[in-house]
């Protein structure tokens, strides 16, 4: 039996967070489900949108799930998902990019994984206002985090049978600060028997949507993954299916990636597979393999099929009558 922290979120986090419960059970997992609450439904009440008790709870269960949780823009609290990451050090942002059969996208038989530092960078939110003039963001790059972050992506690659690593960077024009994440990067490669290559970012973005097919595992500082990772995302379908992981050195919390759209939230319309897989992702970490491969093999019938899908996914089923065809397929 496993304990996770259960982090249901905002907007339509609840009902796809409940879907993958039960998805979950399905799968014969043993898991026992600690719920806590951040964002917008605790910020009243504690005046911050993630209280300790969050940050202790996935401290002692080391293993969390988390719903979108939605983040103000331009003013309001901070990114929560910033803050799980800084708190806890969870250094890697993983998430998977591959294509289902069945679901129309722009591409078919892409399989490509970005890892994207999660710590540091222009993330790290050092800025300053100089009177009403001008404002100031802090880049941060530390050879510490570089090395940690591609060791991370060529242990990936070995572990999981991947054939290259590319990193991205701009160095370019951030000869100082990127610099050191490439040089950092060319010092890592030569410690693994894995071919490997690097990539201006700016052309990186249009090599990936030219020819997908020619990256593995992509290693990048935080900002760079950000927009790329969201990049790849739009090649196989969108946000609404793909997973996320960060992991830390001894904790790691899952999520769905999308944002937590209030406009349809209660319409029994939402799409829950982007946190279904990043179960999928959770069930692996702990071990749970076959229940992971049994979820698996459900979603690849369903979209197969192509009957019960929501209607981002082309069909007019809800999100009940998506969640119950993966449960009949497992």
């Amino acid at each position: 039996m496993h304990t996770v922290t259960l982090i249901p979120g905002d907007g339509i986090g609840p009902e796809v967070t409940n879907a993958m419960v039960k998805v979950v059970e399905a799968s014969g997992a043993k898991i026992n489900w600690e719920k806590v609450q951040a964002g917008e439904a605790v910020i009243e009440k504690y005046n911050t949108a993630i209280p300790d008790y969050v940050i202790d709870s996935i401290k002692k269960n080391k293993v969390a799930i988390k719903g979108p949780i939605t983040t103000p823009v331009g003013k309001g609290f901070k990114s929560v998902n910033v803050t799980l990451r800084q708190k806890l050090d969870l250094y890697v942002n993983l998430r998977p990019i591959k294509s289902f059969k069945g679901i129309k996208s722009r591409y078919e038989d892409v399989d490509l994984v970005i890892v994207r530092e999660n710590t540091e960078d222009l993330y790290a939110g050092i800025e300053h206002k100089i009177g009403d003039y001008a404002a100031e963001s802090i880049k941060i790059i530390t050879k510490p985090a570089c090395e940690r972050i591609c060791k991370f992506a060529f242990d990936y690659a070995k572990d999981n049978n991947r054939k290259k690593v590319t990193g991205v960077h701009k160095a370019n024009i951030m000869k100082l600060s990127d610099g050191l994440f490439l040089n950092t990067f060319r010092e890592v490669a030569k410690d693994y028997n894995i071919e490997s290559d690097d990539l201006i970012v700016d052309a990186a973005a249009m090599n990936l949507v030219l020819n997908p097919e020619n990256y593995d595992v992509m290693v990048m500082p935080n900002l760079y993954g950000d927009i790329l990772s969201d990049l790849c995302s739009g090649l196989v379908g969108g946000l609404g299916i793909i997973p996320g992981a960060n992991i830390g050195k001894d904790v790691a919390v899952f999520e769905a990636v999308h944002g937590s759209a209030p406009q349809i939230a209660g319409q029994n319309i939402a799409n829950p597979t982007a946190i279904i897989q990043s179960a999928v992702m959770m069930l692996k970490y702990l071990g749970e393999v076959d229940a992971a491969k049994k979820i698996e093999k459900a979603l690849e019938e369903v979209f197969l099929k192509g009957e019960k899908l929501t209607v981002d996914l082309g069909g007019n089923s809800t999100t009940e009558e998506f969640t119950d065809e993966i449960i009949k397929y497992i």
